[in-house]
C-alpha cells in the first residue's frame, strides 16, 4: 500500500483500501462493517453469514445476503433450530444460496446450540471482545486469528457450535465491530 492514494476511491472517499473494490464492498465498509452489532439474530445472521464465506470471497456472500435471509427465516435461530430434512433438501436445491451441505448443517447445528446457551448469545460472544485494540496502520497490519478469537473458537466448539475456527471468529469480531479494524487514515477510523 502507498500510502492515501491506495485509501483514496473513484468516488473521492478514504476508506479501507478493500472497500473501494467494488460498489457493493463499498456500501458494506462505509455502513456496516466494525460498527458494533447486538441482538440475536443480528449476530447470528452474521456468524452464519461469516461461516458460509469460509474458502469463497465476502462479495459472493455480501450479494446473496437477501436470498441467504429468506432461505433461513430472517435467521431467527428458533426457527432454524427446528430445520429438519425437508429443509436440508430445499436449501440444498437453492441456487440463489451457497448449497454447502456441511455449511448448512453447521447452521442448523448452530441455532440449536444458540437454543441450548445459558448466557445470550450477545453477551457470550461480546465476551470475546479485546479491552485494548491496536488500529491497523496497512491492511497487511490486520491479523487473521488473535488470542480472543481462539478462545471465542474454542468456546463455541465446547458449547455445541460448528463451522467457526479462529479465522471466521476473527472475521465475525471485525464484522460486528468487537474490534475496530478500520485501517489508519480510513474516514471510518475512530479516533483516539
Amino acid at each position: 500500500m502507498t500510502g492515501m492514494t491506495a485509501l483514496l476511491g473513484e468516488d473521492g472517499v478514504v476508506r479501507c483500501s478493500w472497500g473501494n473494490s467494488a460498489p457493493d464492498y463499498a456500501a458494506y465498509h462505509d455502513e456496516e462493517w466494525g460498527s458494533p452489532l447486538h441482538g440475536e439474530a443480528e449476530l447470528y445472521e452474521r456468524l452464519c453469514l461469516e461461516s458460509f464465506q469460509s474458502g469463497l470471497s465476502w462479495i459472493t456472500i455480501l450479494r446473496k445476503r437477501e436470498n441467504f435471509r429468506k432461505a433461513f427465516k430472517k435467521f431467527q435461530p428458533a426457527k432454524v433450530a427446528r430445520f429438519g430434512e425437508a429443509d436440508i433438501e430445499r436449501l440444498m436445491q437453492d441456487a440463489s444460496i451457497v448449497r454447502n451441505r456441511a455449511k448448512i448443517l453447521a447452521a442448523i447445528t448452530n441455532a440449536r446450540a444458540i437454543a441450548a446457551l445459558d448466557t445470550p448469545l450477545d453477551e457470550l460472544l461480546w465476551s470475546f471482545a479485546p479491552a485494548k485494540h491496536r488500529r491497523p496502520k496497512t491492511m497487511a497490519d490486520v491479523p487473521a486469528i488473535t488470542d480472543e478469537s481462539k478462545a471465542m473458537a474454542k468456546d463455541l466448539k465446547k458449547r455445541g457450535f460448528a463451522f467457526l475456527g479462529p479465522t471466521t471468529c476473527y472475521a465475525l469480531m471485525q464484522a460486528t465491530g468487537m474490534v475496530d479494524d478500520h485501517v489508519a487514515g480510513c474516514f471510518r477510523a475512530k479516533r483516539s
